[in-house]
């Protein structure tokens, strides 16, 4: 024979607090995620939360830097005759956005597009300045843009395959 310590209404009261309990320790937990940069390829995709994001606030310029280096959690290898599809969420969109890649633009012109699409070999073109070919790994970051500031990085490994 058991003894009951709690009646069934003090069982239900504990019960209840524990749960609202758990329930607020998993929300303090909890980071809003940042918005997705996405590359395709053919049939593959990487997406990418941001590497530097400061909730729609200004990244200082002493940081962005950094946050251009920072190294990518993805590695997107490509042939220089792929079509890659660049993609973000339309929260980065609306503001507008860039691509570098090793810190040199390669749009004139930053897009309020959610997606835009080029070869592969565009990521691998010679230096213009002195024509050395490129490396066969790339840094390609996309830079969120608010007015004349950055408030998003996110970044990408390319790797030249052929």
């Amino acid at each position: 024979m058991t003894v009951a310590f709690f009646s069934g209404r003090g069982r239900r009261a504990g019960v209840a607090l524990g749960a609202v309990s758990a329930g607020l320790l998993v929300l303090a937990a909890c980071d809003k995620p940042t918005p997705l940069a996405t590359v395709t390829v053919g049939d593959d995709s990487w997406n990418s939360g941001a590497n530097c994001y400061n909730d729609g606030k200004s990244i200082a310029q002493k940081d962005l830097l950094n946050c251009v280096k920072k190294k990518a959690e993805n590695t997107v290898k490509v042939n220089s005759t792929d079509e890659v599809h660049l993609g973000v969420e339309p929260s980065i969109a609306d503001h507008s956005w860039a691509v570098i890649v090793d810190g040199t633009p390669v749009f004139d012109e930053p897009t309020k597009k959610t997606y835009r699409t080029m070869t592969a070999a565009a990521f691998f073109a010679p230096d213009p300045q002195t024509g050395q070919p490129a490396p066969k790994t790339r840094q390609v970051s996309f830079l969120k843009i608010d007015g004349k500031s950055f408030s998003g990085v996110w970044n990408f490994t390319f790797e030249k395959t052929s």
